[in-house]
């Protein structure tokens, strides 16, 4: 028996758009011979809804088009599982519809709700506990929806109501290595029971949020049998066998790329669907000659295309001529609109106006974030006009110690590299190089400098970044104390100035733009700190 798989890239509250493709999709594995079609976790709303599940008119938006693919699938001699939020006895659950023939032949409500990282859907939805068991020419079918196979629970309720193999509905968010976590989860609460799993994810950018897709098939013992491609769509059709122990026959497998090209194309992804699913026409990156705009810029046209991406370079007094020679050199290579825009006017006067306010001060930090202000306020002005959205060129790790100027480099309406650390910028600049020599030599040797005052570079404020984004993933991403991090072997000064740093920028962070989250732990929706706080680490 064929069943099938749609690895599908919906949009939040699309209802007509997301119910078309799941139609074209069951139409396509129909033609193939499938005789079930199992699509991701929430294909109908999109996910996640967040808030708009508090909106009864969202509800009902759901269920039309509900019935609009039961019509449409009516002629189809197909089982086909569509995710939908549904509203039973005034409680809200994220659901399943077992489609065949046009009608609604059985429903799945989801048993375990995930509330940790970027999850939170103990706000919305309520648990069941029913299973849901059908069977098709004589292969008894058990449904799950993503969290529930994280757990042994429900794959239990499903094996004692008789299932002989799982489909399971994802939308089952990227960060590193997460592929494999799925995997061995289904392996450990569902092949332990010996049933065969065909799982379903959902593909694409939503926010901050990027899917990849990776569906995939396990035999009755564990083994990968099938695996789509990651970060597109894909119809993956597994042929399964019938008896009383059925399994999936070997099929294909997409491999999983390694780390860097899995991020890089996660990133393009993001930036792809962020434009597109909201209307924006093109791209505008403040290019300065060093090595993160010239990552983002490397993504931006990977994923938007050259004709759809401007550059500006404004120098300051402090420019580097090799900053201007770097920078214009990759704007050729890359073929993008590239402009020069000088600030020094506009910072002599700046200055002039607060002459008499700062008399007998000394410059510091204040003068270089007036620059950086210039810029953002220049960048905002170009978006404005021509409605281009700025994509912000701020790593990780500047993120996290506050090492980024508010209103200045931080202005802008997507920030691509948000949750890399500087470290990590430099591999997946060597990576995009590899492809095709897009980035110049010395923006990735140089070392990396703000350029807003003479002889500048980031390690007079820094320790190094090796270090300060090893301390960071420590304390951010494991909860690690600063005690525990200098037991790893950091020295304590560096541990204490970069856990000090990392508390007092909390307040920027939260007037950051939204950007991509490719880590366990990104400064998004799974970073909840408080601004005002008194607690000290202790030591």
């Amino acid at each position: 028996m064929r069943i099938a798989a749609a690895q599908l890239n919906q949009v939040v509250g699309d209802f007509r758009g997301n119910a078309d493709r799941i139609i074209a999709a069951a139409q396509q594995a129909a033609g193939l011979g499938a005789r079930v079609l199992v699509t991701p976790e929430l294909s109908l709303s999109g996910y996640p809804p967040e808030d708009l599940l508090l909106r009864a008119a969202f509800h009902d938006g759901c269920d039309r088009a509900l019935a609009w693919v039961c019509g449409a699938t009516a002629g189809l001699d197909l089982y086909l599982l569509v995710g939908h939020p549904r509203r039973r006895d005034g409680l809200r659950y994220n659901g399943a519809s077992l489609l065949h023939r046009g009608r609604v032949v059985g429903a799945y409500d989801k048993h375990d709700l995930p509330n940790y990282d970027v999850f939170d859907e103990e706000r919305y939805f309520e648990p069941d506990n029913r299973p849901l068991v059908f069977e098709v020419d004589g292969v008894r079918f058990g449904v799950l929806i993503c969290e529930d196979f994280w757990y042994r629970y429900a794959p239990e309720c499903a094996h004692a109501a008789g299932a002989q193999a799982i489909l399971a509905m994802n939308a089952s968010p990227f960060h590193m290595n997460k592929q494999h976590a799925r995997v061995d989860k289904a392996r450990e609460n569902v092949s332990r029971l010996g049933l065969p799993m065909l799982a379903a994810n959902l593909v694409g950018g939503q926010d901050e949020l990027v899917f990849d897709g990776l569906s995939f098939a396990l035999d009755g013992q564990g083994g990968l049998a099938a695996q789509a491609p990651a970060f597109r769509e894909d119809l993956l059709v597994a042929e399964l066998s019938a008896g009383d122990s059925p399994t999936f026959a070997p099929g294909t497998i997409q491999p999983t790329s390694p780390l860097e090209e899995q991020i890089y194309a996660a990133l393009v992804l993001g930036v792809r669907d962020y434009l597109g699913k909201n209307g924006f026409p093109g791209a505008i990156i403040g290019l300065s000659g060093g090595i993160d705009s010239a990552l983002t810029l490397a993504i931006a046209v990977d994923a938007l295309g050259a004709e759809r991406v401007r550059t500006v370079m404004m120098p300051s007094p402090y420019t580097a001529e090799i900053s201007l020679v770097d920078a214009r050199d990759m704007a050729g290579r890359l073929g993008v609109r590239y402009d020069e825009i000088p600030i020094t006017r506009c910072f002599d006067a700046f200055l002039g106006t607060l002459a008499d306010e700062f008399r007998g001060l000394p410059q510091d930090t204040t003068e270089e974030n007036i620059q950086a202000r210039i810029r953002g306020t220049l960048l905002m002005a170009l978006s404005n006009k021509y409605g281009s959205i700025v994509l912000t060129t701020g790593n990780k790790s500047e993120m996290a110690v506050g090492y980024a100027t508010l209103y200045g480099d931080m202005a802008g309406g997507f920030a691509v590299i948000k949750d890399i650390y500087k470290t990590l910028v430099y591999r997946l600049s060597r990576y995009r190089n590899s492809l095709a020599p897009v980035i110049p030599e010395r923006i990735i040797t140089r070392p990396p400098s703000a350029e807003l005052k003479p002889g500048q570079i980031d390690q007079d404020t820094l320790p190094p970044y090796e270090v300060l984004d090893a301390i960071i993933e420590a304390y951010m991403e494991r909860d690690l104390s600063p005690r525990e991090i200098v037991d790893l072997g950091y020295e304590e000064v560096d541990v204490r100035r970069t856990v000090a740093m990392l508390k007092r920028s909390e307040y920027k962070r939260r007037q950051a733009p939204v950007g991509i989250r490719v880590t366990k732990r990104g400064f998004g929706k799974d970073w909840r700190y408080p601004i005002t706080s008194r607690y000290a680490d202790e030591w």
